[in-house]
């Protein structure tokens, strides 16, 4: 394998464990359920795509040709992430599940009054 094939591997991997790690921390660290719902779906689906993305160049190059099994798999998790992400935000709305309104920022704002 070339050095630009390992390069941008490497790139890859290293942007989808940025990601992937990036999701994981915003859905522990985030106050309420609508904003947690936004690092599995949004950073950490990125961060798997990556990886995916990095594996279809390494077992291009690899061996065979084109990998079809990693392109098929980024294209239906970036087609089935943000589809679940709406179905459990509309069924926490449907639950009455609302959104967390004492923020650091609005509870800052509430005691300088």
């Amino acid at each position: 394998m070339t050095f630009v094939i390992e390069l941008l591997v490497s790139f890859f991997l290293v942007m989808g464990a940025f990601f992937a790690m990036a999701g994981s921390i915003g859905s522990f660290r985030l106050p309420d359920f609508f904003s947690r719902l936004h690092g599995p779906t949004k950073s950490t689906t990125l961060g798997v795509g990556a990886m995916a993305i990095a594996s279809a160049i390494y077992f291009s190059f690899h061996g065979e040709g084109i990998s079809f099994h990693e392109v098929l798999i980024t294209l239906f998790l970036f087609i089935t992430a943000p589809v679940s992400a709406h179905f459990l935000a509309k069924a926490a709305l449907h639950q009455g599940l609302h959104r967390k309104e004492s923020s650091p920022e609005t509870s800052r704002k509430s005691t300088d009054r």
